[in-house]
């Protein structure tokens, strides 16, 4: 647990524009702010103005309503200028999100009057090269994965954990995941689930054939390298983004990332498990938000 944050005046609140729900409670909390008499903006989470706004750092809050689809782009957006996330689930899939869409008008009082605490998450860093150029970079909130295309056909990944060679994982793909990304696709995979505030790198291999099988936890300052070696389709996908094609020989580097995602919280800190309980019985994924 972090300390407590300066009082918070200034507020942008964003929602998911699949949400028709959620542009009216977003609305309702933009009313309920100028009510109170804080200054604010409101709009969809893509919307170019309202982003560049957060980008140069007018505001003290993000208020995202959605699912963890749309916590995860608030996260990109507001992880590198330091500005933190309360999330209202309007969605379905709520392992990001801290607040129920019933009680967002108490939870907000409450952080308002000071009463809320930050809890602060490890991202990572991920490189694309082939040869010696830089093809692209990106910022982590869950994972990246690492693998096959469109064609249902294993891919060699030779995986390097601080320069040594670790392993050639034969295999639909690998995942290199956050603690948060413990719960996403990582768990999917068969991987541990990691309690949020650790600051470890994981790598899971998804469909491994005759390759080593067990998840593998390293610490926060290791480094990654995964290079594919394939005769056909093979890509990258960041945290669930549209995937970008690798080629042969290609490279991508994972380790942990300059910037910390901050999300305001004002229950337990053991939430964590009581959240994780629930979900794991219900398993709301069907019908999953954005």
């Amino acid at each position: 647990m972090d300390t407590q944050l300066p009082s918070l005046e200034s507020f942008a609140v964003v929602y998911h524009p699949s949400l028709p729900e959620a542009a009216e409670l977003m609305e309702e909390i933009a009313r309920h702010l100028q009510h109170l008499g804080h200054s604010e903006a409101h709009g969809s989470i893509y919307d170019l103005e309202l982003r560049e706004q957060v980008q140069a750092k007018q505001f003290d809050l993000l208020i995202a309503l959605g699912g963890d689809g749309t916590m995860l782009r608030a996260g990109h957006l507001c992880a590198p200028v330091g500005t933190p996330i309360l999330g209202i689930n309007v969605g379905r899939f709520g392992f990001l999100t801290a607040v129920h869409q019933e009680s967002w008008a108490q939870t907000l009082d409450r952080v308002l009057s000071g009463d809320y605490w930050v809890e602060s998450r490890m991202m990572l860093q991920a490189e694309h090269r082939r040869e010696q150029n830089l093809l692209g970079a990106w910022e982590i909130v869950n994972e990246a994965f690492i693998g096959r295309g469109h064609v249902v056909r294993p891919v060699q990944l030779l995986t390097e954990v601080d320069g040594h060679y670790l392993t050639t994982y034969v295999a639909d793909g690998l995942i290199v995941s956050t603690p948060t990304g413990s719960t996403a696709y990582a768990l999917a995979a068969g991987g541990p689930i990691l309690p949020p505030q650790l600051r470890n790198i994981l790598i899971v291999p998804v469909a491994p054939h005759l390759s080593v099988e067990r998840a593998i936890v390293l610490h926060e300052g290791s480094w990654v390298r995964v290079t594919v070696n394939t005769d056909h389709e093979a890509s990258i996908t960041i945290d669930g983004q549209p995937s970008i094609e690798l080629e042969n020989g290609d490279q991508v580097f994972v380790r942990a990332g300059e910037h910390t995602l901050q999300f305001i919280r004002v229950q337990d800190p053991d939430y964590f498990y009581r959240n994780l309980t629930s979900r794991m019985n219900q398993n709301p994924t069907t019908g999953a938000r954005p």
